[in-house]
């Protein structure tokens, strides 16, 4: 067939108006009736260009309708996910429509089929009727309808130009051997945007190799027993849904519509009609451009003018009675020689935003609210509210020395307002005042990112948040414990969000970074209202994620109202005694230089000890304590503290080294440090603690980490002693949990030997070691129960044979031996953990007394350490978890008993299964037998649970 002389445009109306819509979100074109035209002014500009530029003879526009399609009918599912239709562009598509009437240009539109249905039927009729055809769309799906006369116009994006594209390069696009290849590629992948299923886990990449080698999806799931791994796996379990999924890809290209040639033909506009609409819509230079369709070549061109800038007139300021701030310090959109007299520039091709979605092509209104006039009523309309965001910006990390640079609100996806806060206290504390009523009314529900850290921050300006609280961090925590729960992350993960990073606002870590107090006001308004923005939306869709896990009930009722419990325990400190910790320094570096001293007459040298190079020389080189000493990938001698205890036993070295270190630890991370940690402003440290980083539950502490302060050995439990109470008032009160994992082992477990043991008292360890040993419990000795008490905990944590063996230095068999009698006395214990371990094969998640969950994707690992690592997760998680479960629950009901009984007292400390407390001397028997009883009472379970309290005038004296 000759090169056809006719060509027609098809053009893709929903996928342009989207198009124009997003690429003016940061400069939208209000009309002075407050008529957002940005949809249809960026449409109109679109198409000029084509029109001018291509002069197609022929043209039409398709459109959506609301109506369902064939494809809702086969897959219900089909766009269910996608985001509601922003208002503006409802609005737009109407105009759009009068728009293309004007111009005389058609408009294809049919109930029961979409836009792709009807350019691709209308496309192949004409190209056999000699039309060269031009589909007008940035939609890859697309490409499955290019022929030799059928091409693809892709619009520019991102400063590209149009790219107009044939069968080689939609081959070459796809790296596939037909056109037809395009619609197994799209089942395979699946289209999250419309809801596509295709195959879990199949990307594009393995799409493409699946296609090069089998040809189709059908040769695909015909061939899926051999392919190995977890990819052939979600191959036969999910074929069904690929062939669905290429089923919905596939454009209908026998849509009822007649093709007639003479009615896509371009016609001139009407005068009378375009002066009317452009008038309405404030088009003051695309007026003539459009007049001027179908006049000669040579025609005046409109001339450029200045760009002016472009003011928002409908933002939620308006509201309260003041014009709004300019969106954005330029429109998102760019050209080289088209300028548009009525304010922003145009650009040549229309930019679409990038893949990623960023701040810059992304809807956005971002206030500044500075005055008292505009603080008032924004205080007014958060009030309204049956919930809104709030994120401050600070002068530091560490929440209790923090000062506030700014807070920002967000109340309505896409729209925030930040107030600036200034360094003058008096008078940041008058900015803060008008939202007191705000913060503290309970009805009202706040929603933050780590919101304790904002919580802390205020409570230095007297503030006390009340209400529900909402954390993204904690949602997550609970639906991805095992993943990161930052913002950035989550915005990318969840929003396809890039949001701005902080070192583009103050620079990198390090001397030159600057402060947040040297940002301008603009673009920490754009940085502080999009992380309210961002959070905000993110807690729209964990809101409705956590009840799909069963975590709305630990969300709601612990870990949230823990966040208030730990915000006073943070904010309140603890008080040290600087003196005790100078002269334990003292103490150390005594014993340091002892056994460093010892050390060296051993070795018979002098060495740097520290260093694992001269280390490794003197004990494998010259001393030759290992035959074959393992190394490390550097080339150097391994002297771990794994490597040294296998050796403390047989060299005396060995252990002086562990001591040495194990000293040197004390006094360089706790006694020398912690008076470092001590705050300029209270006078205390101020532990920060971390709901969101321990999958298992439990919490976790840094600056300083009290989790981790030595207890077993003397010179580590000195370290308590430096932790004192208030003053002369108070003493220490310390309440500590009785093996709260084992009484949960026996509650899950319902071993009745076990839970008569708990409920009656007994020594459980003794009472392992006489069924173990099979000796009356009279009989048992001392070695008897130390070997017990390490089965009973190590039974808890999946311990092997191997491993108890090694811990307890007896030979793998005599370990074994134990642990088989073991579970021939405790046979509920064993299956217990067998039906874990079952169940968990077969959901991967293994879930607390409160439903926290812990998931184990490698329990069905065909890789054996792997999987016995996940094995071991899954009997542990549960009772670790659970454990964490009831001390969270017993700290937020002492937590509420002080408040509401107006006790001086104040819990200070948390550390494992233990509470600590600044007891009111007046009020310690009170406090002594409602934390016992609210502890005991936390969780109930069929097994008696019991604490240990102990007072004392330090930390030490009280455990």
């Amino acid at each position: 067939m000759d090169k056809p002389v006719h060509k027609l445009f098809l053009l893709d109306a929903m996928a342009l108006i989207y198009r124009a819509h997003f690429a003016f979100i940061k400069a939208p074109r209000i009309t002075s009736k407050g008529l957002n035209t940005s949809a249809v002014f960026g449409f109109t500009n679109t198409l000029l260009e084509v029109l001018q530029k291509e002069k197609p003879t022929h043209i039409g526009v398709a459109f959506d309708t609301s109506a369902p399609t064939f494809r809702h009918i086969q897959y219900e599912a089909y766009k269910a996910q996608r985001e509601a239709q922003p208002e503006d562009i409802t609005v737009a598509i109407p105009l759009v429509k009068k728009l293309l009437e004007a111009m005389c240009i058609p408009i294809l539109v049919l109930d029961g089929f979409e836009a792709d249905d009807i350019i691709g039927t209308i496309a192949k009729e004409a190209s056999k009727e000699g039309f060269e055809v031009y589909m007008m769309t940035p939609d890859k799906d697309y490409g499955q309808l290019v022929e030799q006369y059928v091409h693809m116009y892709k619009p520019a994006f991102m400063g590209k130009g149009a790219e107009v594209l044939g069968v080689q390069e939609i081959l070459d696009r796809w790296q596939i051997k037909r056109i037809d290849q395009v619609i197994d590629i799209l089942g395979l992948m699946g289209d999250a945007v419309d809801n596509i299923p295709g195959i879990p886990g199949v990307g594009e990449k393995t799409a493409q190799k699946l296609i090069a080698e089998y040809d189709t999806i059908e040769n695909v799931l015909a061939h899926a027993g051999e392919i190995k791994g977890k990819l052939g796996e979600r191959i036969r379990e999910h074929g069904d849904k690929a062939i669905l999924s290429k089923q919905l890809a596939t454009i209908d290209i026998n849509v009822p519509v007649p093709f007639d040639a003479e009615d896509l033909t371009i016609c001139g506009p009407n005068t009378e009609k375009i002066i009317a609409l452009f008038d309405e819509l404030e088009f003051k230079s695309l007026r003539p451009r459009v007049l001027a369709i179908g006049q000669p070549v040579n025609a005046p061109v409109v001339p450029a003018v200045a760009p002016a800038k472009v003011a928002d007139k409908k933002g939620q300021l308006d509201l309260f009675g003041n014009p709004s701030e300019e969106i954005g310090k330029q429109p998102a959109v760019i050209s080289e020689n088209i300028a548009d007299p009525d304010g922003g520039r145009l650009e040549d091709e229309l930019i679409l935003p990038a893949h990623k979605k960023v701040i810059d092509n992304t809807f956005h209104r971002y206030h500044t609210v500075d005055t008292p006039e505009l603080m008032t009523n924004l205080a007014y309309y958060l009030s309204l509210q049956e919930a809104f965001c709030f994120d401050t910006e600070t002068t530091s990390l560490e929440a209790v020395d923090a000062e506030l640079v700014g807070m920002s609100f967000c109340y309505l996806s896409g729209e925030a307002f930040y107030i600036p806060v200034p360094a003058d206290q008096e008078e940041a504390q008058k900015i803060v005042e008008y939202f007191r009523f705000v913060f503290e009314n309970e009805n009202i529900e706040k929603i933050g990112q780590n919101i304790k850290y904002d919580l802390l921050v205020l409570k230095n300006y007297n503030l006390e948040v009340r209400g529900k609280l909402s954390d993204t961090m904690l949602a997550h925590y609970l639906l991805e414990p095992d993943k990161r729960h930052g913002m950035d992350i989550l915005a990318e993960s969840y929003l396809n969000y890039q949001p701005v990073s902080i070192t583009e606002l103050i620079g990198k870590k390090g001397i030159k970074q600057s402060n947040m107090r040297d940002v301008g006001i603009p673009e920490i308004t754009q940085y502080a209202g999009e992380d309210a923005d961002i959070t905000f939306q993110l807690n729209t869709i964990f809101r409705k994620q956590l009840p799909k896990v069963n975590a709305e009930n630990l969300f709601r009722t612990v870990e949230m109202p823990l966040v208030q419990v730990l915000a006073a325990m943070e904010s309140k400190g603890v008080r040290l005694d600087i003196s005790a910790l100078n002269e334990m320094s003292g103490v150390l570096e005594t014993d340091l230089r002892q056994t460093e001293s010892e050390i060296f007459e051993i070795a018979g040298q002098s060495f740097n000890i520290g260093s694992p190079k001269q280390l490794g020389e003197v004990l494998f080189d010259k001393m030759k304590l290992i035959a074959k000493p393992k190394k490390t990938k550097t080339g150097q001698y391994a002297t771990g503290e794994e490597i040294l205890s296998e050796l403390e036993n047989e060299h005396a070295i060995a252990r002086k080294i562990l001591d040495y270190r194990e000293l040197q630890k004390l006094k360089s991370t706790y006694v020398d440090a912690l008076p470092m940690l001590v705050s300029n402003r209270s006078g205390r440290i101020h532990t920060s603690y971390n709901q969101a980083v321990a999958a298992t539950g439990r919490l976790s502490s840094t600056n300083p980490n009290l989790q981790n302060i030595p207890i077993r050995t003397h010179r580590g439990r000195e370290i308590r002693k430096a932790f004192v109470p208030d003053n002369e008032d108070f003493q220490i009160l310390s309440a500590d949990y009785s093996q709260i994992e084992l009484r949960i082992m026996a509650a899950f477990s319902m071993d009745e030997s076990m839970i008569e043991a708990f409920n009656q008292g007994r020594d459980i360890h003794a009472t392992t070691a006489s069924k173990v040993f099979k000796v009356p419990l009279e009989e048992v000795t001392t070695d008897m129960r130390r070997k017990s008490k390490m089965v009973n905990f190590g039974i808890i944590y999946g311990i092997s044979a191997f491993g108890l063996g090694q811990r307890l230095a007896i030979s793998r068999g005599e370990a074994g031996d134990i642990i088989k009698a073991y579970f021939e006395e405790f046979p509920a214990v064993k299956g217990y953990m067998d039906k874990v371990v079952n169940d968990a094969r077969e959901r991967e998640y293994v879930e607390t007394i409160l439903g926290r969950r812990r998931y184990v994707p490698d329990i069905n690992s065909r890789n054996q350490t792997n999987r016995g690592y996940a094995e071991r997760n899954a009997i542990n998680a549960p009772i670790q978890g659970s454990a964490a479960d009831m001390i969270k629950v017993a700290m937020i009901n002492i937590h509420d008993f002080i408040i509401n009984e107006k006790l001086k007292s104040r819990m200070i400390l948390q550390v494992h299964d233990e509470l600590v407390f600044d007891a009111h001397r007046d009020e310690i028997s009170l406090l002594k037998e409602k934390v016992d009883e609210l502890m005991r009472l936390a969780i109930p379970l069929p097994v008696k649970m019991e604490t240990g309290i102990g007072i004392g005038a330090n930390w030490l004296e009280a455990h």
